[in-house]
């Protein structure tokens, strides 16, 4: 081997040494402190001992009298949100959606809600800040959101069949909004 390729190779092994060891020396260091999820210091149940609960919050049945006295309100689908089928609101069927975010916020939802080109009002529910949102070109569907009574924030939609004729969605919502924060007390 010549000179040159010798002092090549022994510079590139004393680099790869160098780097070696400045990542071993940032590897092991210590850093005071408490981990937190990301977006905020809440705490999080992480043992999922209460996985779906919040779609029990709300019987079907008060479900049904919030949107027009329904009594046919069969949960579809139950995960990151919870949904209902409606079948007799008035003018038709009608979706109900819940959700609950833990680690929520109004100014999120808000964000998110002029992001998708929705109307978003502030309102008041049972004493607190709430947003009431609407689609554009939509008046069959109304969201209205709260901030929890612990941690994050809950919200419900409501959406009739389009050209129905059916009562304020918004006032639905909102009383569902009020139903689910009374009970998680």
């Amino acid at each position: 081997m010549s000179g040159a390729r010798i002092g090549i190779r022994r510079t590139g092994i004393a680099v790869i040494a160098l780097a070696l060891a400045a990542t071993a020396a940032g590897c092991g260091q210590t850093i005071s402190g408490t981990a937190y999820p990301a977006g905020g210091s809440q705490s999080v149940n992480t043992n999922f001992d209460k996985l779906l609960r919040e779609c029990e919050v709300v019987e079907p049945e008060k479900i049904g009298e919030a949107v027009g006295d329904a009594k046919y309100v069969d949960g579809s689908f139950n995960g990151a949100v919870c949904m209902w089928d409606v079948e007799d609101a008035p003018g038709g069927n009608a979706m109900v959606t819940l959700n609950w975010y833990e680690i929520g916020s109004l100014n999120n939802e808000k964000t998110t809600n002029d992001k998708l080109g929705y109307t978003t009002g502030n309102i008041t529910v049972q004493g607190r800040r709430g947003l009431e949102t609407r689609r554009p070109n939509d008046p069959d569907s109304c969201g209205v959101s709260a901030s929890a009574a612990d941690t994050g924030v809950v919200g419900w939609w409501i959406n009739y069949r389009a050209g129905s004729t059916h009562p304020d969605p918004c006032a639905a919502a909102k009383k569902l909004v009020e139903l689910t924060l009374n009970l998680a007390r």
